[in-house]
């Protein structure tokens, strides 16, 4: 199904990215050679080793951005080891409190035919944290057994609701825009206490609505403390910037809290209207491309070709692409962002990702045949839900910018199981230029700089939904501090009071 790579090969490609994302900032030799052997130390997992030799890198290293990028990978090996904290045995305490009836052996046996993320470190072999959660996911057969389960048919029975609303809205108006949610938002992010020295400046960005015509009416109703610089309504990663001084035994606390307007969304697609994008408008073209984590790679153009079958037309490439994601991915919570090379083949390769590799998985394919495709992430608020998300909008002209969400399609077909397959594939079908108004949609692209520009790297360097904090001496990172995202639906016709 899925085209592996081999474990070698994979060493090269790490090694490799290392090397070209850094020609034009490093100058000895040396410094080159102890960046790729530090790749290729962490690939194999000797991590001690790896940190050894960068360490010797920045050594060498002059200031600026060179010693930056060093420093980054250095975090990055810790980073890594947060995401892979669990022992063998911890992993399967944490399964019998959730499998019912799980034995040993049963246990032995999964760990053997590779059902858990895992990595060997420095000689002893860790569990991604995630690992009972993403059990369930990729062995979908195995959740009658779990005894920690909520009630998935509820809430796919709510989604079909709202889909079959919004679109029957949509026809009978004439409009793809419809049934608009007034909401309130309030979103907390702290510093635990004495993260930084006592006296210093925390600076913290969180993520903000930005403008598009399906998300409008964005007013600010409190904030603490005041903002310091509101990024524009057009901004690729809209964020609202604050800075705060630390003090020592305490929290260091950001709380905004904002109305928006945001509208269903559902565009009725013709395909025999569709006409190929000729790449006149830069703007759009700019999306046909390769970027971080959306690279045309052999195998990317290979799996391209085998779903697409000789398919042209625009519209029934991209229902191509999404359909055959939604059949042949599975979800998982994933490690983070900034420790993956190659996140859209990162998930093609092991066939699973969460929501965001799975979004970045189509954008490539679909970029591939020059279909533009864009991200989008923010929070899903659906009730429920209430996750941070990320999903995708493709051009398609005469209709503009639609919006796909590549994890619906995987829900639909490997979640949704106490709906009929007919039901499945409405709601998968809807989210194919459709899109539910509970959504806070902050970016509308990946890997972008947030204004005013972080000083040290980001806690995550791909989206921006959790909040990135940082101090004078360093970044803060997700395990030093926590955020919240407070929902509520408005009454029609409400609007923020102080």
């Amino acid at each position: 199904m899925f085209i592996q790579t081999t474990p070698h090969y994979y060493t090269l490609l790490v090694a490799f990215l290392i090397f070209c994302s850094m020609p034009s900032i490093l100058s000895a030799d040396t410094t080159d050679d102890m960046l790729v052997k530090a790749a290729l130390l962490e690939v194999d997992g000797h991590f001690i080793a790896a940190s050894n030799a960068l360490n010797a890198a920045l050594a060498a290293a002059s200031p600026g951005e060179q010693q930056k990028k060093i420093e980054f990978e250095l975090d990055r090996l810790n980073r890594i080891c947060q995401d892979f904290s669990l022992s063998q045995d911890d992993l399967f305490h944490a399964l019998q409190q959730s499998v019912s009836g799980l034995t040993t052996n049963e246990f032995e046996q999964w760990v053997r035919e590779g059902r858990f993320d895992s990595r060997v470190i420095d000689g002893r072999r860790w569990f991604m944290r995630a690992s009972v959660a993403n059990l369930y996911f990729r062995y979908p057969d195995l959740y009658s057994r779990r005894t920690d389960g909520g009630d998935r048919a509820k809430l796919v029975n709510a989604f079909l609701a709202s889909c079959r609303a919004i679109k029957q809205a949509a026809l009978s108006q004439g409009s793809p825009y419809v049934l608009p949610k007034r909401f309130d938002i309030t979103m907390t992010v702290s510093a635990y206490p004495d993260v930084v020295s006592n006296g210093q400046i925390i600076r913290a960005w969180l993520p903000i609505p930005r403008d598009y015509p399906y998300q409008t009416n964005f007013e600010i109703v409190s904030s603490s403390p005041a903002v310091k610089e509101l990024a524009p309504g057009d901004s690729s990663i809209r964020s609202a910037f604050f800075e705060q001084t630390a003090q020592a035994g305490q929290p260091a606390e950001f709380k905004l809290h904002y109305h928006y307007t945001r509208y269903g969304v559902s565009f009725d697609i013709d395909p025999k209207r569709v006409t190929p994008f000729e790449g006149k408008d830069p703007a759009i073209d700019a999306y046909t491309r390769e970027a971080p984590h959306v690279v045309f790679t052999p195998e990317m153009r290979a799996l391209s070709q085998k779903i697409g079958g000789g398919e042209n037309n625009p519209a029934l490439l991209a229902k191509k692409f999404y359909d055959w994601i939604g059949e042949n991915v599975y979800y998982s919570y994933a490690i983070e962002y900034s420790t993956i090379r190659n996140i859209s083949d990162y998930c093609r390769s092991r066939g699973y990702g969460d929501c965001g590799q799975e979004a970045l998985f189509f954008i490539t394919l679909c970029r591939l045949n020059g279909i533009p495709a864009r991200w989008q992430s923010g929070w899903h608020t659906f009730p429920g839900v209430m996750s941070i998300h990320d999903w995708t909008e493709i051009y398609l002209a005469p209709y503009g910018w639609v919006p796909v969400d590549p994890y619906m399609s995987v829900m639909s077909a490997h979640y949704a199981t106490s709906l009929p397959l007919e039901e499945r594939h409405e709601i998968r079908d809807f989210y194919f230029g459709g899109l539910d108004q509970f959504r806070m949609a902050a970016n509308d692209d990946h890997s972008q700089k947030l204004s005013p520009p972080k000083n040290w790297y980001r806690s995550d360097n791909v989206d921006f939904q959790r909040g990135e904090l940082e101090s004078d001496s360093q970044n803060i990172y997700f395990n030093q501090f926590s955020y919240s995202f407070d929902v509520k639906e408005l009454p029609a016709g409400q609007t923020a009071s102080k």
